[in-house]
């Protein structure tokens, strides 16, 4: 694993222990460390926001809890939850300040039932180890997703996105200021991301020697930290050759730095720089959507199912662990598939065919 994802790890582990430490019942410690061996760090640092959330809300929405602190909440007490907490919970997380951060926090569907699946993880932890018998959540049914559609760039919008990002055309003064020192990378990124469907995550922990142009591959760290090999194209290893190599060239940042992609400050670029990077440019050349570097993995994945038609190479290369989740995010797609596949069939061979006969 890359000094990058390594570094990533520990910083979420502190994050973690804190929490644990300071806003958490003593039991979710057992908790955090009976799932360490089957989750990411990420994973377990995103339950414990989430259970601490929930923990925070019984000590101040409900009455029997409230003016105790959300680490004097006892397993029974979870145990022994009314169903109908639980759905004021639910409804509480439409809309309600944090009281960690003071930000107005906004939950749709898919929050909703994150948040809930943390503390269904939890019970079903204890309920494996006979500490309870009892799932205040077994009536609760998760709230309904709506099926968004997709946003994605066609053919032509991409095209002309990666124009913009060649030629810096309807950029500010201060804009093309930026573009003239970063107009390689940043068509490099753009290209990569459009041209492999990779996570913004992946691309950031890009290290100069994951890149093989010997091979046309690089190596990408997926979700969970497995190492895979992805290859590029003629075109997007041309863009990519010619900010490698002005990277090796770069005097400036420090030597033990092993990030491919760097910041104006020569150092790792983030995953907040790269978004940025994608928006300033897409609102050029498609204003009306809102596009961020998964709609360009989204993109790329749309392109790659409309050209061989396999969802499970799909899934593949976008690394999804599961072949549902690409179909959910497909699913329009294949009706685009069945309406060409009717013209595949011909019931009659054409009048030179018979004549050939």
């Amino acid at each position: 694993m890359s000094k990058y994802f390594s570094q990533r790890d520990e910083n979420n582990l502190i994050r973690l222990e804190k929490i644990l430490k300071e806003d958490l019942p003593e039991f979710c410690e057992e908790f955090f460390v009976g799932i360490e061996q089957t989750t990411t760090t990420l994973t377990r640092l995103n339950y414990a926001y989430d259970l601490r959330t929930f923990f925070k809300f019984l000590t101040t929405k409900v009455s029997r809890f409230e003016g105790k602190h959300t680490n004097e909440i006892t397993l029974e007490a979870l145990e022994n939850l009314e169903a109908y907490v639980i759905e004021k919970y639910l409804s509480y997380l439409s809309s309600y300040k944090d009281e960690y951060t003071g930000a107005s926090v906004h939950n749709e569907a898919s929050g909703k039932r994150r948040k809930l699946s943390a503390l269904r993880a939890v019970i079903k932890y204890y309920q494996r180890k006979e500490l309870i018998s009892r799932d205040p959540t077994i009536s609760i049914s998760a709230p309904k997703l709506r099926q968004k559609e997709i946003v994605r760039l066609e053919t032509d919008e991409v095209s002309r996105l990666l124009d913009v990002v060649e030629t810096g055309e309807g950029l500010t003064n201060k804009q093309i200021k930026y573009q003239e020192n970063t107009q390689v990378r940043d068509l490099a990124i753009v290209g990569l991301l459009l041209g492999t469907g990779i996570r913004v995550s992946e691309l950031v922990g890009i290290d100069i020697d994951d890149v093989d142009f010997e091979n046309m591959s690089f190596v990408v760290t997926r979700k969970g930290g497995a190492r895979v090999i992805l290859y590029l194209s003629d075109e997007v290893a041309g863009m990519l050759y010619d900010y490698y190599y002005l990277r090796l060239g770069n005097k400036k940042c420090a030597k033990d730095e092993t990030a491919l992609f760097l910041s104006l400050q020569n150092r790792r670029i983030s995953t907040r720089a790269v978004e940025n990077i994608v928006k300033k440019y897409s609102k050029i050349t498609t204003p009306l959507k809102k596009i961020t570097p998964h709609k360009l993995r989204s993109t790329f994945g749309t392109e790659l199912y409309r050209n061989t038609g396999d969802i499970y190479i799909v899934a593949d290369v976008l690394g999804h662990k599961d072949v549902n989740t690409t179909k959910r995010h497909y699913a329009a797609i294949s009706e685009d598939l069945r309406k060409k596949a009717v013209d595949k069939v011909a019931l009659r061979q054409n009048d030179a065919s018979q004549d050939d006969e």
